[in-house]
């Protein structure tokens, strides 16, 4: 078993470390050998610093030992298997990650840290923890990568967010509640990725954050059971955490697949939201809920409605949108077709442009409409706008 103790950091600040079992703060490249820490508040690799490092075909495992705080180790890293911060930069490559201890994420780029990893697996099955990670500003930049997380997301982000790119691979989460493949408090983008949630929502997207996705395959089993809860595949909310500053969450998807298997489509509650669809396949879930746009278990009441728009071009979409009546939406759809109805007490806008259509599949009402009626089929149903039936 190989151990490492590469410091060239000045004493007095080598003085203040903890004790990490291996480190690579003095740069340079290592091939090879087995990385452990059993330790409380260790990381098997830990870079710091401005160092610049690599590694290459490491066995990476951090097997025991606790964080100094469930917080410590979920904003800035502590206890993670792989540890990038300060201003250091490690490129890490055919190398395979493991972490069992509790609260100890795979792989965590901190501060100013930035991470660039590629053909990796990292298996994460201690609580509290996820897959791959940034927080506090940091940046993780990863190719091909295999994750399995059993209690936090595969793909995930905490306090003071940061940069999270990843092309290619597969990314699984297997934990019920709060296990999403994505959780976003931060600027994440996927493409050509296999994204799987198990037992959770799909994606989760926290406050003024964003989530791209370029050709993935998705899909989401909601099984939440707290009270107030609803089922949904992706959700864009504002907590009372503190972790993400308030403002408009942003999904964005193009082309690839995704797949609800309980629950709502789209669930939209405390917060602004922009929903951005294109050329994308979505299968609902037995709900047949496209869109929920509602006040939830978060925030004041009669103040905690979701504001959300939803932009559709060249978009086939399906099924139930519901607005209630602390909640607004914005429905535009550009070289688009939807069959499906709109309800709710909310105000609540539609925008069809010349080569848009809908088709309704039960009574619908709205509290705006820009567009030409003919482009809508009726469908034996009505359609009220701002308290009047024009079908």
């Amino acid at each position: 078993m190989k151990r490492m103790f590469l410091i060239a950091l000045a004493c007095t600040l080598c003085l203040a470390l903890p004790a990490w079992a291996d480190t690579l703060n003095g740069g340079g490249s290592l091939t090879g050998g087995t990385y452990t820490a059993a330790g409380d508040d260790e990381s098997a690799v830990d870079v710091s610093g401005t160092a610049q490092a690599s590694l290459t075909g490491a066995a990476i495992q951090k097997t025991d030992g606790k964080a100094s705080s469930a917080d410590a180790a979920s904003f800035r890293g502590v206890n993670a298997a792989v540890r990038v911060y300060d201003s250091a930069e490690l490129t890490l490559t055919d190398s395979a990650i493991e972490a069992s201890a509790p609260n100890a994420t795979g792989v965590f780029a901190y501060d100013h840290g930035v991470i660039h990893i590629s053909d990796c697996t990292v298996n994460v099955t201690g609580g509290g923890a996820g897959g791959v990670q940034v927080a506090g500003g940091g940046t993780l930049i990863g190719e091909n990568l295999t994750v399995t997380s059993a209690s936090k997301a595969a793909i995930r982000s905490d306090r003071g967010g940061g940069t999270l790119i990843l092309t290619g691979g597969s990314y699984t989460s297997t934990g019920r509640n709060g296990c999403p493949a994505i959780y976003s408090t931060a600027d994440i983008a996927v493409s050509d990725a296999v994204c799987i949630s198990e037992q959770s929502r799909a994606v989760i997207i926290e406050g003024k954050n964003t989530v791209t996705l370029t050709d993935c395959t998705l899909t989401g089993n909601d099984q939440s059971t707290k009270e107030g809860s609803v089922r949904a595949n992706v959700l864009l909310y504002q907590s009372a955490s503190g972790d993400a500053k308030e403002g408009t969450s942003v999904f964005t998807m193009e082309g690839g697949e995704m797949t609800a298997k309980s629950g709502a489509m789209f669930y939209c509650t405390n917060t602004a939201s922009v929903i951005n669809l294109k050329e994308a396949q979505l299968n609902l879930s037995d709900t047949g809920d496209l869109l929920i746009v509602a006040a939830g278990r978060w925030g004041k009441e009669n103040r905690n409605g979701g504001n959300c728009t939803l932009n559709a071009e060249n978009q086939a979409l399906a099924g139930q949108v519901t607005v209630d009546a602390v909640s607004a939406l914005q429905m535009n759809l550009s070289a688009s077709a939807f069959t499906g109805a709109i309800t709710g007490e909310g105000q609540i806008s539609l925008t069809l442009d010349e080569n848009s259509a809908w088709t309704l599949t039960g009574d619908s009402v709205l509290t705006a409409f820009e567009g030409n009626p003919d482009q809508i089929n009726a469908n034996g149903y009505s359609l009220y706008v701002g308290g009047v039936k024009i079908l």
